[in-house]
């Protein structure tokens, strides 16, 4: 997902989670602070009365919720957007014909105020609630959701998550070229307030699917137009509309046209972008900042703020393997089967894995790549013709400047170069660029960190088909592609043992090595802030958030 994916969800240059040893520090430290913690909360009641509500945030405005997350250029079409930083401002700007619940993620009625499924599984008709509106008070139309989802699929929009609505009759067609005409797309607005979709096959995952950002309704006005997401005001429909924006701050305030603007408690919400953890640490220790994605927990006064939590993610390297020799997947596994692969998930300990899907699910057990084995690996390359490795072009790997992925990049170059007669090159690039790197034919091997845009196996697997969008392997397998096909229209307990199967078929093709499964890490005060749910996708949607009111003990003003 692009990564938000996730979401596809990429973590941003400036996200840095913690290692295993950060883990134990602060489970550590949380046991040792507890009893402080303790006494300099009994000490605090007994200060004057004016007091007795807890120290209050630096930042006066009523209502506000302040955030900081890693600066990013931000892209706030839902066709194009990726990065989790985009996907959490969508929440805000924007809203689906369905959303996530903000614990269990399974999908709840936004846009579309209820649906029907035809008896096959092949028709859905959602009904849209007559009160939605954008932030400029025009209606929202079934018509509206049609021609947005059309934009997606365009060719000459090339929508990064297009190829998620190949699921619909026609779509992927029209998506590819191979039919002109948008009416075959079965995508119908009924009336104003009624869209009918006609799917190829049953899909379990697809109202799951629909709660991605990439399926909102985009203003018509905005239709034909470019660089309206980068402007300082943008028409949405969602719980919140922005005011101002700026290259290191975002004010977004609440939509006084929103359908459910009663139940949304913020007035405000101040977005601020910073680089440095110790200056977000410093600015929640003094109840600057409210919610931080990204800090330095060794300078945090209060340890109980850290948010550790699984996440429906993995960090893995890929080959590109769209052109020879890297396309033969016995160069692939060889390559990995002579690395120390116990010793490359050892630095991600206890989070490292050898699967791409995390297990969360009832998801059936896969056999991944645990283990190297040098002799099978160069038995690998002898076999297509390299033994040894000779005769292989150089390999280049491709990773984000700063981020973890360099020891791996390092760990594989000495490996490679040591046991074979190859040639290693590594490049670094800013996170930002870095995304753009991977779109080229340049490189052999790349690293990524992946965050499941919904809550499902599908999410990991299906990016690898040939007709992906986000397929940056390059991978084409007919064999592969196959096998997704046939679990998409399965019921849920066959499909998930049927993507189970393809997932084992991936990794044996040694496209991708999985790394680790990240945990999610936030820094928030839960005893101030309501409404922020620990969830599997790390996704904690704007319009559920509120402030707690803390009350004093009824004896508060009479202690001496």
């Amino acid at each position: 997902m692009r990564r938000m994916f996730a979401h596809m969800r990429r973590h941003g240059s400036g996200l840095r989670k913690p290692t295993a040893g950060a883990v134990r520090a602060v489970q550590a430290a949380r046991s040792t602070l507890s009893l402080t913690s303790l006494a300099l909360t009994c000490a605090f009641w007994m200060t004057a009365a004016a007091l007795v509500c807890g120290p209050q945030p630096l930042h006066a405005a009523e209502g506000e919720l302040v955030a900081a997350f890693a600066p990013t250029e931000l892209v706030l079409d839902p066709v194009h957007s990726y990065k989790t930083q985009e996907l959490q401002l969508a929440t805000a700007i924007y809203e689906g014909l369905v959303t996530y619940h903000p614990v269990s993620l399974k999908p709840m009625p936004a846009l579309a105020r209820t649906w029907e499924i035809s008896d096959d599984g092949r028709v859905y008709r959602f009904v849209l609630r007559e009160n939605g509106r954008y932030s400029n008070g025009d209606a929202v139309t079934a018509e509206d959701v049609r021609r947005s989802w059309l934009r997606i699929l365009d060719p000459a929009d090339q929508g990064e998550y297009s190829f998620l609505l190949d699921v619909i009759k026609g779509a992927g067609d029209y998506r590819t070229g191979r039919m002109r005409d948008p009416s075959v797309v079965g995508i119908r607005a009924v009336s104003d307030t009624v869209l009918e979709v006609e799917l190829a096959e049953p899909a379990g995952h697809f109202l799951s699917m629909l709660c991605h950002m990439a399926f909102v309704p985009v203003y018509p006005g905005y239709q034909g137009r470019s660089g309206w997401d980068r402007t300082a005001s943008i028409v949405g429909n969602g719980p919140f509309v922005m005011e101002s924006r700026g290259p290191n701050e975002m004010i977004l305030v609440k939509n006084p046209y929103y359908w459910d603007r009663d139940r949304v408690a913020l007035e405000r919400i101040r977005v601020l972008f910073i680089d440095d953890p110790l200056e977000i640490t410093r600015r929640i220790n003094s109840r600057e900042i409210d919610w931080a994605d990204d800090g330095d927990t060794g300078s945090l006064e209060d340890t109980d703020m850290i948010q550790l939590d699984l996440l429906f993610g993995t960090s893995y390297l890929f080959f590109r393997c769209g052109s020879a020799p890297w396309s033969d997947p016995r160069i692939r596994k060889g390559l990995a089967l002579v690395l120390p692969l116990e010793e490359l998930r050892q630095q991600f300990a206890p989070f490292g894995t050898d699967t791409l899907v995390p297990a969360l699910f009832s998801y059936p057990e896969v056999e991944g790549l645990a283990d190297g084995d040098e002799e099978r690996g160069m038995a690998l390359l002898a076999e297509a013709g390299y033994p040894n490795g000779r005769g292989l072009p150089g390999l280049v790997i491709k990773v984000p400047t700063g981020s973890g992925a360099e020891n791996t990049a390092r760990l594989l170059s000495s490996t490679w170069q040591e046991k074979l007669s190859v040639r290693v090159k590594i490049q670094t690039y800013p996170y930002d660029r870095y995304l753009e790197e991977l779109e080229n034919d340049d490189y052999t091997m790349g690293s990524t960190t992946w965050i499941g845009d919904f809550a499902d196996p599908l999410a990991f697997l299906q990016i690898w088909t040939s007709g992906s969008n986000l397929n940056e392997a390059g991978y084409d397998s007919a064999e592969y592609d196959l096998r997704i096909e046939k679990a998409m229209a399965e019921p849920r307990q066959e499909r998930y043992a049927s993507l189970a199967e393809a997932e084992a078929f991936l990794l044996g093709e040694a496209v991708v090595i999985p790394l680790s499964h990240p945990p999610s890490f936030n820094l928030i005060d839960l005893d101030r802030v309501g409404g922020w749910y620990s969830n599997l996708m790390d996704i904690h949607p704007f319009k559920y958030m509120r402030f707690k009111v803390r009350r004093p003990p009824p004896d508060a003003a009479s202690v001496d």
